[in-house]
């Protein structure tokens, strides 16, 4: 087993035991997105997202991920609810990242 796939399974355990742990969560989302299993990634950040509405890195990796696979609408969604996010929780370097983001694909 290589280092990404035992720490899917730790993270996967983790959270079996705490669904809520919004940074396991995030973990996994990432360990998924290395693999390039992004439909896995997705779930995961969106799950995050509806568990923990203020978990900014989530918006912005989700919508970075869905511009790489050109769904553009949903990005643009995403980075609306992130940039809510971000206003909400005075994270002002997520928040220019994800402007700058929306006006690229505007």
């Amino acid at each position: 087993m290589d280092q990404n796939s035992e720490r899917i399974e730790l993270l996967t355990q983790i959270l079996a035991q705490n669904p809520t742990d919004a940074f396991a969560r995030y973990g996994l989302a990432m360990a998924h997105l290395s693999d390039g299993h992004t439909d896995s990634a997705l779930t995961e950040f969106t799950t995050l997202i509806q568990l923990n509405a203020d978990y900014v890195p989530a918006y912005q990796m989700s919508a970075q991920t869905l511009v790489k696979l050109g769904r553009v609408e949903e990005a643009l969604d995403r980075l609306h609810h992130g940039i809510a996010a971000a206003n909400r929780t005075g994270n002002q370097h997520a928040l220019a990242e994800m402007e700058a983001l929306r006006e690229d694909l505007a």
